[in-house]
C-alpha cells in the first residue's frame, strides 16, 4: 500500500529518500501522545490496535509513533512523516493529528480496517512517506434521514466511523419529519409515544401500490442522543440536528394535535404518515406552537453543542394557512403580507430564539422566501441558485443541490437498480461536483463555507441499502470536499478510479454493502417495486 492510493488524495505526498522503503511494526512500537493528542492515541490503540493485534505501549521519546501538534499548521491541516526512525503524526489542532492518523491507517492496507487481526503472525510495515494535507472547506458533511426509515442507534455510530474514515466532519442528522419524530423530548412526551410510530409503510415510490402492512418506527433517547455526539465529538464530528419547521410536521401534529391548523382540518383524526412526498399538514402560525418549539429547542440546545441548529424550513404548502382564518389573522396582525411572510416570521422568531443563546440557524433555501434571516444560513438544495442568492446577499451557505449531491438518486440508468430515484449519479459525476459556482466573486465564494451529500430514506428500508447508495459516491463525495481540485472537466476520474481499486478493499473490511463498479448483487435487486426514474441530464440550476 502506497501514498497513490489514498482517498481522499492529499494535497502533497512523496516517498522520503533515498529508496522507497517501509517501516515496521511489532510489539515493540511506542505511541507518545502529545498534549492534546491523547484521543487519536486512544482511538489508533483501539482500531487500528485491534486490527493488528499491536498493543502500542506508552512510548516517551521520538521513536515508534508520535502525536503532535505544531500550531505552525492550520487547525485540521496535518503532516505525516514516515522515515527510518519514527512515524510522526502532526496537526495544526486536535482534528489535524485524528485526520493524518486516518491517512496512517490507510497507509497499513486494507486489513487495518477489520475488527481483528487475520494472522496474528503478520509482519506489518507502513511506507516511508511525507504527506502534507490539508482541507478546502470547513464543512464537509453527510445528511442522513432516519425520520423516512428508523436507522438504530448502532447503525448510526458506524456511520460516524465510516464519515470519519473519508475525513468528513459534520453529521447533519434529519430526526424529524411527516413519517416519525426520532428524538426523546421529556416536556412533550408524545412526540415518541405517539409520532415515532406509524402502523404502515409505501413500499417503493409514492406511486406504487405496495405496502409493508407492519408498524414502522423508533427513536433515539437523550442518552443516545448524548452518546451519538460525544462519539462524533471523538471523531471530531460536529452533529447538527434538524427540527422541520413549519413544514414536514405531520408526525408531531398527530402526537399534539393543537400544533396544527385544526380550524380548517381534523387533527385528532390525523395519523403519522405512512406515504412519501410532501405532506399539507403544517404547523399553525400561534403563539402556543411557538411556545411548545420553544421547549423542543430548549432540550436540543441541552442535547447537541453544535453551534448550527438545523430547522427545516422547506416545503412548507400554504394550503391551509390561506383556508385558516386563525391564519389570515396572523398575517394582518403581524403585517407580514402574504403566506410567505407567515413562513419567514416562523424562521426569523427562531433566527432571533437561537442566536440569543449563542446558537446559528440554517435551513433549506425555501428559508429564503419572504426575506431572509438575518443571521441565517443556507443549505442550498433545489440547486446552486439558493446559495447563489444567499451569499451574494451576504449569507453563508452549505451547497448540497439535488442534482449532484443527492446521494438517494439513481446510480446507474440500468433496468436492475433497486426502487430508482430521479436522475443517474454515477461516482463520476459526484467526483466532477463543484461547489463553488464560478459566477461568485472571491468575496462571495467565501461565503460557501462547504458542502454536503444529502441521504433521504424513503426507499432505503435499512442500514444494507443505505449502504447501497451512498457508497462508493460519499468517497468522490469526500475528495470534492477535501481537496481543491481542478475544474470539473479537468479533473483526472481515471486515477480516482486506480485509487477506487484499492479503497474497494477497505469498505469491505468494514462491511460496507456498497454498489459494486458491475452493477447491483442479487441482494440488492428490488423486483417489482416501482421507483421514479428521471431520463437525461439534470438541470444545472
Amino acid at each position: 500500500m502506497t501514498f497513490e492510493q489514498l482517498v481522499p488524495a492529499p494535497t502533497s505526498a512523496r516517498w522520503v529518500p533515498p529508496t522507497q522503503g517501509s517501516f515496521p511494526l511489532d510489539d515493540e512500537t511506542a505511541l507518545h501522545a502529545g498534549p492534546g493528542t491523547e484521543g487519536t492515541a486512544r482511538w489508533l490503540r483501539s482500531t487500528v490496535g485491534a486490527a493488528t493485534g499491536l498493543r502500542f505501549p506508552d512510548g516517551e521519546n521520538d521513536n515508534g509513533i508520535v502525536l503532535r501538534i505544531d500550531e505552525g499548521l492550520a487547525a485540521e491541516a496535518y503532516r505525516l512523516v514516515v522515515d527510518g526512525h519514527a512515524i510522526r503524526i502532526e496537526g495544526g489542532g486536535a482534528a489535524g493529528v485524528f485526520w493524518g492518523a486516518q491517512t496512517f491507517r490507510q497507509l497499513l492496507g486494507p486489513d487495518a480496517f477489520r475488527r481483528a487481526p487475520l494472522d496474528p503472525a503478520r509482519e506489518w510495515t507502513v511506507p516511508m512517506v511525507t504527506v502534507e494535507d490539508a482541507p478546502r472547506f470547513g464543512w464537509r458533511g453527510m445528511m442522513l434521514d432516519v425520520s423516512r426509515h428508523f436507522m438504530p442507534k448502532d447503525g448510526v455510530l458506524r456511520y460516524l466511523d465510516l464519515l470519519a474514515a473519508h475525513k468528513l466532519n459534520v453529521f447533519h442528522f434529519h430526526i424529524t419529519d411527516d413519517q416519525g419524530w426520532r428524538v426523546e423530548i421529556k416536556r412533550h412526551p408524545k412526540l415518541t409515544e405517539v409520532g415515532a410510530w406509524r402502523s404502515r409503510t409505501r413500499w417503493g415510490h409514492r406511486a406504487s401500490p405496495l405496502w409493508q402492512e407492519h408498524p414502522h418506527g423508533g427513536y433515539y433517547t437523550q442518552d443516545d442522543i448524548r452518546e451519538i455526539v460525544a462519539y462524533a465529538e471523538s471523531l471530531h464530528i460536529t452533529v447538527v440536528p434538524e427540527i422541520d419547521i413549519p413544514g414536514h410536521s405531520q408526525a408531531a401534529i398527530t402526537a399534539y394535535p393543537f400544533l396544527g391548523n385544526s380550524d380548517v382540518v381534523d387533527t385528532e383524526a390525523m395519523t403519522v404518515w405512512d406515504s412519501w412526498g410532501v405532506s399539507p399538514n403544517v404547523l399553525a402560525p400561534t403563539e402556543e406552537v411557538l411556545r411548545f418549539y420553544e421547549g423542543v429547542f430548549e432540550e436540543i440546545l441541552d442535547l447537541f453543542p453544535s453551534t448550527f441548529v438545523h430547522v427545516g424550513g422547506d416545503e412548507c404548502p400554504k394550503d391551509q394557512w390561506k383556508a385558516s382564518p386563525t391564519a389570515q389573522a396572523r398575517i394582518k396582525e403581524l403585517g407580514v403580507g402574504d403566506e410567505d411572510g407567515l413562513q419567514s416570521w416562523f424562521i426569523r422568531h427562531f433566527d432571533r430564539w437561537l442566536a440569543d443563546r449563542g446558537r446559528r440557524l440554517i435551513g433549506w433555501d425555501e428559508i429564503l422566501e419572504g426575506g431572509l434571516a438575518e443571521g441565517a444560513t443556507v443549505s442550498s438544495w433545489r440547486g446552486y441558485r439558493g446559495g447563489i442568492d444567499a451569499a451574494k446577499a451576504g449569507h453563508d451557505v452549505v451547497m448540497c443541490p439535488e442534482q449532484q449531491v443527492y446521494l438517494n438518486f439513481r446510480e446507474d440508468g440500468g433496468p436492475d437498480e433497486p426502487m430508482p430515484i430521479a436522475y443517474v449519479r454515477t461516482l463520476e459525476d459526484v467526483y466532477r461536483f463543484e461547489p463553488v459556482p464560478a459566477e461568485l466573486t472571491e468575496e462571495e465564494a467565501a461565503h460557501v463555507i462547504g458542502t454536503q451529500a444529502n441521504v433521504w430514506t424513503e426507499v432505503m428500508e435499512h442500514q444494507g441499502r443505505v449502504d447501497y447508495q451512498v457508497f462508493p459516491r460519499l468517497a468522490a463525495f469526500s475528495e470534492v470536499a477535501w481537496r481543491e481540485l481542478p475544474a470539473p472537466a479537468e479533473r483526472d476520474f481515471a486515477d480516482f478510479e486506480r485509487r477506487m481499486k484499492a479503497h474497494y478493499p477497505r469498505l469491505d473490511a468494514l462491511g460496507v454493502d456498497y454498489r459494486p463498479p458491475s452493477g447491483p448483487l442479487p441482494r440488492h435487486l428490488r423486483p417489482g417495486v416501482l421507483g421514479r426514474p428521471i431520463e437525461g441530464a439534470p438541470p444545472n440550476v
